[in-house]
């Protein structure tokens, strides 16, 4: 570890991940169900502040099962853009995402979100130095930190964050959707219960990050997951779309997993790779001068596509 390692592992390392999943809110079967991701995401994180060259960061982010490789990443884009904050001028982030984390870049976003929450910036200022497109995956990464580290507020008191604008409020919902599934252990019942308790106009967008979550990190068996669609029906457009998504970004790294096919069939009636198929034709052609941002005009056509296909 560089000297400069020690002094970011001590001003902004986390606590143990078994801590985390100990605090108030959280189901037991979320640390049992979800250890190995918690593990490798935090892993991923210090790894990052402890050295970040990149020669000796990699080999430690692609130690882990290859299914696990998307949270390392997301941990060290977490760790990345905390280093980055500290001092801009390197914008090792850019240098990351153009380099090893380019098959990662979603996760790597989504941790870029967990760093601005956690060091209190605003997402939004951040996104002229991103992705055009996926750029807004760090206001989902932001919700999600939010909600695991001020559950109080966003999921018992589903309080809205005033201070974003209206549409990365929904984003900021997505990631509550993914907090929810980890947080309550996959428990089908349970992520119910605390998502029909928010207004129903914000059901959509957690119900889409529920579906996320549930197709890239797993944790239930295929009778949870046909009763989770059972439930939220209504969204299946949602829960398929966010499955396609996260098809797409194991395909793209190379490490699809089992949990994976399994929620596209399930969601979407198509294999992972059709479901990453629709993403990736969904990507084609997107304006990046309307009123709406293109990473929601991306959604709404896999959005039509996957209501479409229930139809039929």
């Amino acid at each position: 570890m560089t000297i400069m390692g020690k002094i970011s592992r001590t001003l902004f390392g986390i606590p143990s991940e078994r801590a985390v999943f100990s605090r108030p809110g959280f189901a037991p079967e979320a640390w049992t169900r979800f250890q190995p991701v918690a593990h490798s995401l935090v892993e991923g994180y210090h790894a990052t502040l402890e050295d970040s060259r990149f020669e000796k960061l990699v080999p430690r982010l692609t130690a882990f099962a290859p299914e696990l490789h998307g949270f390392a990443y997301e941990g060290a884009g977490m760790g990345i853009a905390a280093l980055d904050i500290i001092a801009p001028w390197k914008d090792r982030l850019t240098a990351f995402i153009d380099g090893p984390a380019g098959p990662h870049i979603y996760p790597t976003y989504v941790g870029v979100g967990l760093a601005l929450a956690r060091l209190h910036k605003d997402p939004e200022k951040y996104l002229t130095r991103l992705d055009p497109l996926l750029g807004w995956v760090v206001a989902d990464g932001y919700g999600f930190h939010e909600g695991f580290f001020r559950r109080r507020k966003y999921v018992d008191q589903r309080a809205v964050p005033t201070h974003l604008s209206p549409y990365a409020r929904r984003l900021f919902d997505q990631g509550l959707g993914r907090c929810i599934w980890f947080s309550s252990g996959g428990l089908v019942d349970l992520v119910t219960s605390i998502v029909t308790a928010y207004p129903r106009e914000r059901h959509a967008d957690i119900w889409s990050g529920v579906g996320t979550a549930c197709a890239y990190a797993g944790g239930a068996t295929r009778e949870e997951v046909e009763n989770l669609l059972e439930i939220a029906h209504p969204y299946r457009s949602l829960l398929a779309s966010g499955a396609a998504v996260a098809s797409q970004g194991r395909l793209r790294a190379g490490n699809m997993a089992e949990h994976t096919e399994m929620a596209c069939q399930i969601f979407g009636r198509l294999t992972a790779r059709q479901a990453a198929d629709v993403a990736n034709s969904a990507q084609e052609n997107l304006p990046f001068n309307m009123h709406k941002p293109a990473y929601e005009i991306w959604h709404e056509r896999m959005q039509e596509h996957f209501s479409a296909l229930s139809l039929r």
